[in-house]
């Protein structure tokens, strides 16, 4: 009995397969897009994935030292550490101006220039790896198993191009607009162009523009060759719009369990009795608004404002 039952132990043993953790190159865009991805790596770190992220030499978010993972620093030249200083003030202002069509027009080459220096930079990192054999040979003998990266911008597509290994997208934006434009059929007779502030019910002259907006942009086939889409937002809140097998959306994926608020915080909610608690955030772009139009707010709205 004690040998049959040893038997059926190892037989037991033998059927269950093992899980091996994965080897994961990261490849994030900076910024808020950061707090996106680093959610994730949070999540396989959790799991025991071993983690290599590529991350610029003056990266203003992506911390080089890590106990999530490992990282590989690599240089971007120079850089305008007042970038989205000066960039922010310089879009309010023009917004402030109201909608016209100059306005419209100014605003875009503002994003233009901006976004120009940003790609300029990402180019240099990407070539800067590229050209740097020791660096692509460990790459490639880490024998990674698959690249993940934000589309925003485009060096983990071609990296991972380059190594030959899966792609996989943790995306809302990629370098020309919304994702689902480069990945699922998106018919511009009733799919707004993000930024126009059109819905999917359009007059004949809205589509119009609609379509000539659209037709600017040139996506890539290294784009359309992702393996899976991560895509940070929820069908739900969308407009009704084709989408592929391999979209997979994980809205809200950043939520966790709600915690007692702090004892002088709670006192503070409490507080604002019947009309509620506001929660105001604008984060760099506090320090631009105007005082009167702060003022005028606060005249106006009768709850409580946690900033």
């Amino acid at each position: 009995m004690h040998y049959s039952s040893l038997l059926g132990l190892f037989i037991l043993l033998s059927a269950l397969s093992g899980c091996n953790a994965g080897k994961v190159l990261v490849v994030p865009a900076d910024g808020s897009h950061w707090i996106n991805m680093k959610v994730l790596i949070v999540e396989l770190h959790s799991k025991g994935h071993n983690i290599t992220v590529v991350r610029g030499s003056r990266s203003w978010y992506i911390e080089e030292k890590s106990p999530l993972y490992t990282s590989i620093t690599v240089d971007t030249g120079k850089h305008d550490d007042d970038f989205i200083v000066n960039f922010l003030p310089r879009l309010l202002q023009i917004q402030r101006q109201g909608r016209s069509f100059w306005n419209e027009m100014a605003l875009a080459e503002e994003f233009y220039s901006r976004f120009r220096e940003i790609q300029q930079q990402i180019c240099n990192m990407t070539a800067t790896m590229f050209e740097n054999e020791i660096l692509m040979n460990s790459l490639k003998d880490a024998t990674y198993d698959i690249v993940l990266t934000d589309p925003a911008f485009g060096a983990g597509v071609l990296l991972a191009h380059r190594l030959g290994l899966p792609l996989v997208f943790n995306v809302r934006w990629t370098m020309y607009g919304e994702g689902h434009f480069v990945v699922a059929p998106s018919p511009p007779s009733y799919i707004p162009v993000t930024g126009l502030l059109l819905t999917d019910k359009m007059t004949l002259s809205q589509r119009v523009r609609n379509v000539l907006t659209y037709v600017v942009f040139d996506f890539f086939s290294l784009l359309q060759n992702a393996d899976i889409w991560h895509m940070r937002n929820d069908f739900t809140f969308e407009f009704q719009r084709p989408t592929m097998p391999n979209v997979v959306y994980m809205g809200g994926f950043k939520c966790k369990p709600a915690k007692p608020l702090p004892d002088e915080l709670e006192q503070f909610v409490q507080s604002s009795g019947e009309h509620g608690v506001i929660i105001m955030t604008l984060g760099t772009n506090f320090g631009q608004l105007p005082i009167e139009l702060f003022y005028l707010f606060l005249y106006f709205v009768k709850s409580c404002v946690l900033y």
